[in-house]
């Protein structure tokens, strides 16, 4: 399933190039030029795993009558989120780096590079945005199924 998703994305316009960097300011173009969409993925991403968090909060608090975690405050939230997408973009800017730093070092042979570091980038930004759905799943499906067992 993974893979498809690879060749499907490995399609689409946004992930390949259209012909190769002649010069540094190719490379640096071409990354710029994608990361608005990037941040847009993102963004759509994140606030899908908000709604996730929340929905499972409430339903966690409806079945246990208990907030998930009342300690957190919305200021947090909003700081984490920020910090999050200053990260993302850091990391963003560093693939563009690193495609200059492997066409220094490999020449010709790392032509490939900047498609493939924009996929899996892309890629593991969408994973690493989902976590925090995901462990609040698991921590509102334990703690509902801990006060249903119970009673």
């Amino acid at each position: 399933m993974i893979l498809k998703a690879l060749e499907m994305l490995a399609g689409w316009r946004l992930f390949r190039r259209v012909r190769p960097p002649e010069r540094a300011l190719d490379i640096i173009r071409w990354w710029e030029s994608r990361r608005i969409p990037y941040n847009l993925i993102v963004a759509v991403v994140g606030i899908a795993s908000g709604l996730i968090m929340l929905m499972t909060e409430l339903a966690t608090e409806h079945v246990t009558g208990e907030a998930l975690d009342a300690t957190r405050s919305p200021l947090f939230e909003i700081f984490a989120v920020i910090i999050f997408a200053m990260m993302a973009n850091i990391c963003f800017t560093g693939g563009w780096i690193l495609e200059l730093l492997s066409r220094r070092l490999w020449g010709t042979r790392a032509e490939a590079f900047g498609e493939i570091a924009f996929t899996w980038g892309t890629l593991g930004s969408i994973f690493l945005t989902l976590v925090p759905a995901a462990l609040t799943v698991v921590a509102g499906t334990y703690r509902i199924l801990g006060t249903v067992l119970k009673n």
